[in-house]
């Protein structure tokens, strides 16, 4: 198995937003917002390229919105999905599966494109789509805190498609195998059954955090987004997923961190999980 990061661009949301409760003054030294308190983050999905699967996790925002949606979030940056997977010598027809961490626009927008007369596609014709039925019924019927982030014209054009299938929820509120090295987990606490990836390669693990995580800033339990539909619930499945990570010395994986892909984590002195060493896949690996 081989897993490497696709960089699909930049985009700016509230620094407030991203860092909850914890003081801009604190928060700030970790990502300098602008004049507008908008901070600069990632939307990083993974590659995870098996014998007879290229599996695309998460699409990040995509190019059809409006102008006026896109000034909200400002996408920037020189990387894009076809770019990226193109520097890997791929085409948006190689990619065997497309697996949806949760039905936000800025992790499933790039995964349905649009034609100039306003049809809407699957963008991976050979694709099969991953999601759960779970989370699928929550984002057709979004409660009103959600409500803006799930665009029906990002997923719904999938299951019209035929191309939507649900993973098999072996057990909600454990690890589940999807893949032979690749395992699922659902959490609560961001929105409703959002799905992480644990991936086992040659013998290391390697855990995808989705928006529990969503930066190597949030690593301490307090930093949770205002975002998450129940925050104390993200807390503690952070808690399990970090004390688990470093029981088997994982490499975490960001999706929106603005700059680092991945990092271990370590006990100090005091017991506390703190971030350990920034490491590529590749180091990590290798080490």
């Amino acid at each position: 198995m081989k897993v490497s990061f696709i960089e699909t661009g930049l985009f700016k949301l509230d620094g407030g937003a991203m860092f909850g409760v914890v003081p801009k003054r604190m928060w700030q030294k970790l990502n300098p917002p602008d004049e507008n308190n908008m901070c600069t983050w990632a939307m990083r999905a993974l590659l995870i390229e098996t014998a007879d699967r290229k599996i695309l996790v998460d699409t990040g925002l995509g190019l059809k919105q409006d102008a006026k949606f896109r000034s909200h979030f400002e996408p920037h940056g020189s990387d894009s999905l076809s770019n990226s997977l193109a520097q890997k010598d791929l085409s948006l027809e190689d990619i065997t599966d497309v697996f949806l961490t949760h039905l936000h626009f800025d992790h499933v927008g790039g995964a349905v494109g649009i034609t100039k007369e306003g049809h809407h596609y699957p963008t991976f014709p050979k694709a099969r789509y991953w999601s759960n039925e779970i989370h699928y019924k929550w984002a057709l019927n979004p409660n009103p805190r959600e409500k803006a982030s799930f665009l029906k014209e990002n997923f719904v054009p999938l299951q019209g498609a035929g191309v939507l299938d649900f993973i098999d929820i072996k057990c909600e509120k454990k690890v589940f195998e999807w893949l032979p090295g690749i395992s699922v987990q659902l959490v609560y606490g961001h929105t409703e059954a959002m799905m992480l990836l644990h991936l086992s390669v040659n013998g290391k693990k390697m855990i995808y955090c989705a928006d529990l995580i969503p930066s190597s800033f949030h690593i301490g339990l307090p930093y949770v987004m205002s975002y998450d539909i129940r925050p104390l619930e993200a807390i503690k499945e952070k808690k399990t997923l970090l004390e688990l990570a470093a029981e088997e010395s994982a490499l975490l994986l960001f999706e929106h961190d603005p700059t680092q892909g991945s990092c271990t984590i370590k006990r100090n002195d005091r017991g506390r999980i703190v971030l350990d060493q920034y490491l590529s896949i590749e180091e990590y690996l290798n080490t």
